[in-house]
């Protein structure tokens, strides 16, 4: 309320005059109004530098991840597949072994043998021995393979009728790498 007690009424604001209190002058003229305007500088163009550069980081990102898989898988499959490698050779070993035995053939029994078995027994004598226990026919089982030893069970029954469980020491021969049989026990 004014003190003549009218409404109060609001106008234009004052102008404010030049000078430090006041606005600052233009500094050049105001752009046009309409379309078309243009801004007073333009940005510069992009040529897809860093867009092109972050889809190789990308890229090389995933390649890098696959390879990583990759090698894992492969060394899996290397575990895997060697310690099958060792269970199908040391069976194969005894059972070459006993089928030796089985056909009588007692020199190629005994050349299947580990050098220290060779010299911890003559042929001859292996001879005489393999003669007392004729092997009529056997079965093979599973090698432990819980311990630095390879020790391969195998069912052998004889032709006199009896049968017994025999665990095969085998070893891996270092200059040929073949697995041949070193010793066997009850």
């Amino acid at each position: 309320m004014t003190p003549s007690g009218g409404p109060l009424a609001y106008g234009p604001p004052p102008p404010v005059p030049p000078g430090p209190l006041g606005p600052p002058p233009p500094l050049g003229p105001p752009p046009p109004p309409g379309p078309g305007v243009q801004p007073p500088f333009v940005a510069p163009t992009t040529d897809g530098k860093r867009r092109r550069r972050w889809i190789a980081l990308a890229w090389s990102g995933a390649a890098v991840v696959v390879l990583c898989i990759g090698g894992v898988v492969g060394i899996g499959a290397l575990a895997v597949f060697g310690s099958q490698m060792i269970v199908d050779q040391s069976k194969a070993a005894v059972r070459d072994y006993l089928t030796a035995l089985q056909e009588r053939e007692y020199a190629k029994a005994y050349s299947m043998q580990c050098q220290a078995e060779q010299h911890r027994i003559s042929e001859r004598q292996f001879e005489a021995k393999q003669r007392q226990l004729q092997v009529s026919t056997f079965t093979v089982l599973e090698p432990d393979l819980a311990n630095q030893d390879i020790v391969v069970p195998a069912v052998v029954y004889y032709d006199y009728g009896g049968s017994t469980t025999l665990h095969y020491l085998i070893a891996q021969n270092e200059s040929t790498g073949e697995f041949e049989v070193c010793g066997s026990g009850s």
